[in-house]
């Protein structure tokens, strides 16, 4: 049976993958790549995974803590080689790149961290950056492991609402009257 779509041999997968790497804006695990690069029916899972294994062995790609980004050296060849991949795959990884990188741009703005505290408690520190640095940073003591991370979840999920809701409560005087 023929395989169908543009992307039929490894070096096909290479360029795809490097394509890809170039344009994303943080490292980014196993799954999320391979998310990304199944975006036409021609690639072969196996041959995805050696051509991975391949380009961070010939240093095009790094692996650090379980995620990969791309060296100046994967960079540079990918660029030369990024015209021979087909215009309609190009624009499909392009469109589920800005996703991806609105996700991760976001998720570097909003932040948390839990610190073990020696009575059995924690600290948890909560910080939202815009583009021009930091927003917001919240410190709280949490009673319990799960409390921490609950508290932490509702941070990353409602973080404009938190910061909304800090500043109208420091802009309101005591009597209830917005000041200027």
């Amino acid at each position: 049976m023929a395989r169908v779509g543009f992307i039929h041999d490894k070096l096909d997968i290479k360029f795809l993958v490097l394509y890809i790497m170039s344009r994303v804006v943080a490292p980014i695990d196993m799954p999320t790549l391979t998310d990304l690069t199944m975006c036409d029916e021609g690639v072969d899972y196996f041959a995805f995974a050696e051509a991975i294994h391949e380009l961070v062995d010939t240093e095009h790609l790094a692996l650090e803590d379980d995620r990969y980004s791309i060296t100046e050296k994967g960079r540079k060849n990918g660029a030369i080689c990024e015209s021979s991949l087909p215009y309609s795959i190009r624009v499909k990884c392009d469109k589920n790149v800005a996703k991806l990188n609105s996700r991760l741009r976001r998720d570097a703005q909003v932040r948390s961290e839990r610190i073990p505290r020696g009575d059995g408690t924690f600290t948890l520190v909560m910080a939202l950056d815009d583009e021009h640095g930091n927003l917001l940073t919240i410190e709280m003591l949490a009673a319990t492991e799960q409390q921490c991370d609950r508290l932490a979840e509702q941070f990353k999920a409602h973080p404009e609402q938190i910061y909304n809701g800090v500043l109208d409560v420091l802009l309101t005087d005591f009597d209830g009257k917005e000041q200027s």
